[in-house]
């Protein structure tokens, strides 16, 4: 082996180090976002198992519906965060094959230019999707809030005479 080979060799690997950087930052970046999916879905847990306890506890058919619907919107939020951290985690999955991917095309001198852009496109499509169902349950959580203060208010004005 060439010296100037081996240096060639080690700029080779230098270049495609920094490649693969730039993946491997966004793999970061879902990490910190997965970490606020799951807290989200705790939080959201962690009220069902207080209105459940409630409703098990209420005396009135009334109290019993509106912690009925309430139970409903948390279930539905739960379940459109659980899809986002089931997609955000198959995003992280796609774009570490990407990186694997990449220095198995470097050493082998195999071809995967296809399978990598491929890779990469399904990550971000994955990653869209999570933010989307993201987005989607975030706007659950808002409406169900204002529509539970609006509640409140009607209540506070008729017992006021209002």
């Amino acid at each position: 082996m060439n010296p100037s080979d081996l240096f060639h060799t080690q700029a080779d690997i230098a270049h495609l180090i920094q490649v693969a950087l730039t993946p491997i930052f966004l793999i970061s970046a879902i990490g910190v976002t997965l970490n606020v999916l799951t807290n989200r879905l705790a939080r959201i847990v962690d009220r069902a198992r207080v209105l459940e306890d409630r409703a098990l506890r209420a005396q009135s058919l009334a109290d019993g519906g509106d912690l009925s619907a309430n139970l409903a919107v948390l279930e539905r939020r739960a379940r459109l965060i659980n899809a986002a951290i089931t997609l955000i985690t198959l995003s992280a999955l796609f774009i570490a094959l990407v990186v694997v991917m990449l220095f198995v095309n470097a050493f082998l001198r195999w071809d995967l230019s296809a399978f990598i852009a491929c890779m990469f496109i399904l990550s971000m499509a994955t990653l869209a999707a999570a933010l989307l169902a993201f987005l989607i349950e975030v706007r659950v959580a808002t409406i169900t809030l204002r529509i539970g203060i609006e509640e409140v208010s009607r209540e506070e004005a008729s017992r006021h005479g209002g």
